[in-house]
């Protein structure tokens, strides 16, 4: 089973971490980076931890280049 979620990215916050919208959606806060793809690992990294999944189940489907994501596991 596949779960998706929608989550909207904010690089170079103050520290890291994840807030659950109202609507379901996910706000997550990175020190990271948008270059390079470092933002993008770091939010693999922090949603494995917040849903304790192995980050190699996460997958971005969609918005790779985009502050919008849609993440699959």
């Amino acid at each position: 089973m596949s779960v998706r979620v929608n989550v909207r990215v904010i690089p170079r916050a103050k520290f890291d971490r994840v807030d659950v919208q109202p609507d379901g959606g996910l706000r997550v806060h990175t020190t990271a980076a948008p270059a390079d793809g470092d933002a993008n690992a770091a939010v693999i990294k922090l949603l494995a931890r917040h849903f304790d999944v192995p980050k190699s189940q996460i997958e971005i489907i969609r918005g790779a280049t985009s502050r919008d994501k849609v993440v699959a596991f």
